[in-house]
């Protein structure tokens, strides 16, 4: 039995998706489609540095691609929903007709903007690529949440380092927790639910290993670094002290034994500790290895007792003590005592020292808007009508522009600094006299010219006398109980814990 002829198509039927509404959908699906092929290849051949190229690639490009698609099929549907109603006048009112003169002109115009747009789209991509990756998308974008690390970031040594060289790490499973990551960055910040302050340490960030020691060169860490810290008493003169140090990075070279600070991370050597706390101040028990013979040195705290649980050991490398390499967030002392050294804090006014770092830790002192003023009117109970006032209260209003952020809850006293012993425990940690073997050998506190030697301590010409054998500490301002450590005074502040 023969087939039956199909039916023909009555006079005037045409596709309900010849319209203009689908074919503007069309070109944006198709510019949506061509930037997120450009992006995913960008993303697999470009390096897995990108943590926030993921959003761009496979959130932002589909939610584009899936609004073409939309607009594509709401024509047609449009166009089929008039059709059925105005059947009999205008059943046809967006469609494209190019039988008519001026529709050619019309389509013309639109195929040359459509042009322009995948054009567009494609150097739009690839801007997206690299601005993803600055470091002015990762500090200013997210301005609210990360403001404080980008300040502390532009003045810091590392200013020059994009952000990515030390937070993105190598190879596709870093890749791929990048790019969750940056994810649920994105979305913690839309929802305003990221947490103040930020957590620190970063549990994810890369090893030094693959980050610090791309630029410091592991079999260059020998010798000794000339340090000189300049400070200032807080009496009525503002009396200036110095301390000249030779810090013994490593008093090895190359070939022979290992030792001063650097030590730590000897390719001899392997050190790890658990740490009790979550920023891994309190330090509850240590292992040391000797890689050439195999044995083995355990140090624990008074008060641990037992083993440390496995997974939570961790290997020491330069990020435990240099903890804050490029968002260091100086203390009110120290940035105080480096606006007097530079000349813009003067110090003809009397205890400045004192008064400016008092200034700069009121307690009433909550928000941004509130804070200058309140160092204004502090400052000129204290000196009224002294003319290097006005300076000073806007320098000392710069320091906490630039240290303290109330909106984010951060400042020193939240991020701990490791280098050092003054403020925080740092060395202190471990090297406390306290951490025992079962034999009673401890980690030895007192012996502080293992890791530097005092060459000049004062002021005017005790400066100019040096000891390369190292001299005997002086503490500024008098004596000092030697069961004290430095942290059971300094805090940062003015005054003593």
């Amino acid at each position: 039995m023969p087939e039956p002829a199909p039916t023909p198509r009555p006079p005037g039927w045409r596709s309900h998706f010849n319209n203009w509404i689908t074919a503007i959908g069309a070109v944006v699906a198709l510019g949506a489609l061509f930037s997120f092929a450009l992006l995913v290849w960008m993303d697999f051949t470009q390096g897995d540095r990108n943590p926030y190229l993921g959003i761009f690639t496979y959130i932002v490009a589909p939610v584009f691609l899936i609004g073409g698609l939309i607009l594509v099929f709401f024509g047609a549907w449009a166009q089929r929903r008039w059709a059925i109603r105005h059947a009999a006048t205008t059943p046809d009112k967006w469609r494209l007709d190019l039988g008519n003169p001026a529709q050619r002109v019309y389509l013309g115009v639109f195929g040359a903007g459509a042009l322009g747009f995948i054009m567009l789209s494609a150097f739009g991509s690839y801007q997206t690529y690299q601005y993803a990756e600055s470091t002015q998308f990762c500090g200013a974008v997210c301005h609210s949440a990360m403001n404080a690390e980008f300040t502390t970031y532009q003045r810091g040594a590392h200013a020059r380092v994009a952000c990515v060289e030390c937070h993105v790490g190598a190879g596709v499973s870093a890749a791929i927790k990048a790019k969750l990551n940056g994810t649920h960055q994105l979305i913690a910040f839309t929802l305003n639910n990221y947490h103040r302050p930020i957590d620190t340490p970063v549990k994810n960030l890369r090893p030094a290993r693959d980050t610090c020691e791309k630029c410091h060169w592991p079999q260059k860490f020998h010798g000794n670094v000339d340090v000189s810290f300049d400070h200032y008493l807080s009496d009525k003169k503002n009396t200036p002290y110095t301390i000249r140090l030779l810090l013994h990075v490593n008093s090895g070279h190359p070939g022979s034994p290992a030792g001063g600070i650097h030590w730590h991370v000897s390719p001899d050597s392997l050190v790890e500790y658990y740490a009790t706390d979550e920023k891994r101040q309190d330090i509850a028990w240590m292992r040391v290895t000797d890689k050439k013979d195999g044995s083995t040195r355990v140090y624990r705290s008074p008060d641990f007792k037992g083993e440390p649980p496995a997974a939570a050991i961790r290997e020491m490398d330069c990020i435990d003590c240099h903890n804050r390499p490029a968002h260091v967030f100086p203390t009110a002392n120290e940035a105080v005592e480096r606006s007097m050294a530079t000349g813009a804090l003067s110090t003809s006014l009397p205890s400045i020292k004192r008064s400016a770092v008092q200034a700069l830790m009121q307690k009433d002192i909550t928000t941004d808007a509130a804070a200058p003023q309140k160092i204004a009117d502090f400052l000129s109970t204290k000196y009224k009508d002294a003319p290097a006032l006005p300076a000073a209260i806007a320098e000392v209003q710069r320091i906490y522009a630039r240290s303290i952020f109330p909106e984010r809850k951060a400042d020193w006293r939240i991020y701990p600094t490791n280098i050092g012993h003054k403020d925080w425990p740092g060395c202190f940690r471990c090297h406390d006299d306290k951490h025992k073997t079962a034999a009673g050998e401890t980690v030895r506190a007192s012996d502080c010219t293992s890791c530097h030697a005092i060459i000049a301590q004062g002021k005017g010409v005790e400066l100019a006398s040096m000891n390369p054998a190292g001299l005997e500490f002086k503490h500024p301002g008098g004596d000092y109980d030697a069961e004290l450590s430095c942290t059971d005074c300094h805090n940062g502040g003015i005054q003593g814990k």
